[in-house]
């Protein structure tokens, strides 16, 4: 029996399944015996012991689960909860049950809401568990520990869970709910876990059940039969010795170059980034430095975080998305004005020329760490769509010192006329993510229509060709830093419709540099004409790989690496 999920990175893994513990059950609603005082009491402890733990595990955790842990931890303290909470004692509830029924209203607000909200409201599912757990006086539900190494089974995982993962014991996660922007999808592909999430037919999977957990597949094959599990034993034995072996420069096989670069939201990230073989820095994302601030930081704040990434890559590229607010990331002193579809209003480049001075000083920052470093810093404007906002842009970024200024291509409207766009811009980077989400008129964090956000599709496809020719002909670099890009098999296409580097996710590295030394200039292009010939996504990707074996088999056994 095969499930079928999307995919976490494509990583493969063989185990017997786990399954993770059912959640507490739903509170009796009944009037409480005790004085609501005493009630209130209990349920403020546990309110503030949860958030308590949630921060002190995301402090431990680091990176991208510390930001997740810390928002569930302001859930367990926002005070509006605390306000329902208390409102619902003083009418009688218990605590157990004011708790139950205060997240469950703000659950249901934030799913009614859809996009990037409607994506976390799983994560106060989680936080009332926790709480409710803490008022029993029993262990909140977690990852089972059976005392050997087994593949994860949940409905979904929350972030607190995801971040806790012992690596040395879980293989693989497969959920069935979730998609590839949940906590789960975020926190396994930088933890470099395979994973398959909203695999609907997990719910069948039983303790003990062996499995193939296929992520570059999004498939979970379950009772695998000998040639199954034979062939999943090669392939995690190739990527055993592609990770042994040491790290050379991207490049086709027959030498022409593509540099693989790192996504980064952080410095901190950075050190990992180049053992695993990054060449520089493909997109590196300042959101970090404003989020949690009321007021814009200052230029001297900013030029510390920009100097600490740009020492970690002397000599190398590395490409600084200026800030992209708007849409899931709004901030005031760039954009408090509540707009009815934030994806389609005032974001990215837009955002920014209505705060001007925002900009300025981070350009200004940029350009001073760029000065105290050897790192060959290069800026990028997100969410551009004219010719003009391009022109903007460079005119500002070489006002301020900064040499090397280009755009994302993150619009449909900038991939049509990317060569009016490239006689302006020094370079191109294709974001796939939005890219695919304005192409397929998908929100890329609604997982009702996660299947339409798929970047095989040849719509986006042909997109990218365009911008990739215009490129070429105007002799201007095109980068691809979606997580497109982490996708081996993908990565071949891309390259073959003019992308000239690939940056993504560290763990991805490996993978993608031995996918492209299977293949020369001839072979990628044609399996970029293949996809595009598709009907669809699920097609492309169909029609791609099987070009991919009918080459392997053309060339005999030497094909050691498994882009599926």
């Amino acid at each position: 029996m095969q499930l079928r999920g999307t995919g976490v990175g494509s990583g493969i893994a063989v185990g017997t399944v786990v399954r993770m513990a059912d959640p507490l059950p739903e509170p009796p609603d009944r009037r409480s015996e005790a004085d609501p005082e005493t009630e209130l009491e209990r349920a403020r402890a546990s309110l503030a012991a949860t958030a308590a733990d949630l921060t002190a595990r995301g402090s431990a955790a680091g990176g991208a689960a510390k930001d997740v842990l810390e928002a569930q931890a302001l859930m367990a303290a926002d005070p509006s909860l605390a306000t329902e909470v208390e409102t619902r004692v003083r009418a009688g509830s218990t605590a157990e049950r004011a708790v139950f029924d205060a997240f469950v209203g703000y659950r249901d607000m934030l799913a009614g809401m859809g996009g990037y909200l409607a994506e976390r409201a799983p994560d106060l599912d989680d936080v009332s568990q926790r709480v409710r757990a803490h008022l029993a006086g029993v262990p909140a539900p977690g990852v089972p520990a059976p005392g050997h190494p087994f593949v994860l089974v949940a409905g979904d995982l929350s972030p607190a869970d995801t971040a806790a993962l012992d690596l040395d014991q879980v293989l693989a996660v497969v959920t069935a709910e979730g998609g590839p922007t949940s906590h789960t999808a975020i926190l396994a592909r930088e933890k470099s876990i395979v994973a398959v999430v909203g695999a609907a037919g997990a719910v069948d999977l039983a303790d003990g059940d062996l499995v193939v957990v296929d992520a570059g597949a999004d498939a979970v094959i379950a009772s695998p039969d000998g040639e199954e599990l034979a062939d999943a034993e090669r392939r995690i034995a190739a990527r055993a010795a592609r990770a042994a072996a040491p790290v050379e420069p991207g490049r086709l096989s027959d030498g022409t170059p593509v540099p693989l670069l790192a996504n980064l939201g952080s410095a901190d990230g950075a050190a990992e980034a180049v053992r695993l073989g990054a060449e520089g820095v493909g997109l590196f994302r300042t959101e970090f430095v404003f989020l949690d601030a009321d007021v814009a930081p200052t230029v001297d704040e900013q030029r510390a975080e920009y100097a600490r990434l740009l020492e970690a890559f002397p000599g190398r590229k590395v490409v600084v998305r200026v800030l992209d607010a708007g849409a899931d990331k709004p901030l005031s002193f760039v954009n408090d004005d509540d707009e009815p579809n934030p994806a389609l209003g005032l974001r990215g480049i837009r955002a920014l020329r209505a705060a001007e001075q925002v900009l300025r000083d981070q350009l200004t920052a940029l350009a001073r760490a760029a000065s105290e470093t050897d790192a060959e810093l290069q800026v990028m404007a997100p969410m551009v769509a004219t010719v003009e906002e391009t022109r903007y842009f460079v005119a500002l970024a070489r006002e301020l010192g900064i040499g090397v200024a280009g755009v994302m291509v993150e619009t449909p409207a900038a991939a049509l006329i990317a060569d009016r766009v490239l006689a302006v811009a020094d370079f191109a980077s294709i974001g796939t993510n939005d890219l695919t989400q304005y192409t397929m008129a998908a929100d890329r964090l609604l997982g009702s229509v996660a299947a339409l956000q798929d970047p095989w599709h040849p719509a986006v496809l042909r997109l990218i060709g365009e911008v990739g020719e215009a490129g070429a002909e105007a002799g201007r670099p095109v980068g691809i830093c979606g997580e497109a890009a982490a996708d081996p098999l993908l990565a071949l296409v891309l390259v073959g419709l003019g992308a000239t580097s690939l940056s993504m996710s560290p763990s991805a590295l490996g993978d993608v540099r031995a996918s492209l030394r299977e293949f020369d200039r001839a072979d990628v292009a044609g399996l970029a004409r293949e996809a595009l010939a598709a009907e669809g996504a699920a097609e492309a990707r169909a029609a791609v790989r099987a070009a991919v074996e009918a080459m392997r088999a053309d060339r005999g056994p030497g094909s050691l690496n498994q882009a599926r």
